[in-house]
């Protein structure tokens, strides 16, 4: 790791910014913050895998220990990553097609539709 610059907030952090594990090892790049800009709510960072091109991780704000320009350092190895699943592409079977909701899954997004007034 060569100098990561000054500290940054969430709001400046750029995509393509290294991501570096626990151990120092270069892990993959920021592919995209995650956060709720109107409420001020940064909920973590997705991480373009750099052993696997395609696999995307997801690193909470307790498992990121500092933010930097030039570089993002995990408080966790690779491992402890959860992988990152896009809510607006559904799991998908090995044909590709959707699988299909569960009655718990149904039931609560029709619930939150409901209550967010998307109907």
């Amino acid at each position: 790791m060569d100098d990561l610059g000054r500290p940054i907030a969430y709001l400046a952090l750029a995509e393509g910014t290294p991501v570096f594990d626990r151990s120092g090892e270069r892990i993959g790049v920021v592919e995209h913050v995650v956060a709720d800009l109107p409420m001020d709510i940064f909920e973590g960072v997705v991480v373009q895998g750099a052993r696997l091109p395609g696999r995307r991780l997801f690193a909470d704000p307790d498992q990121i220990a500092q933010m930097h320009e030039h570089g993002v350092l995990l408080r966790v190895g690779r491992d402890e990553l959860a992988e990152y699943r896009d809510r607006a592409n559904p799991k998908r079977d090995s044909a590709g097609r959707p699988l299909p909701e569960g009655r718990l899954h149904a039931l609560l997004r029709r619930t939150w539709d409901l209550i967010s007034r998307r109907s």
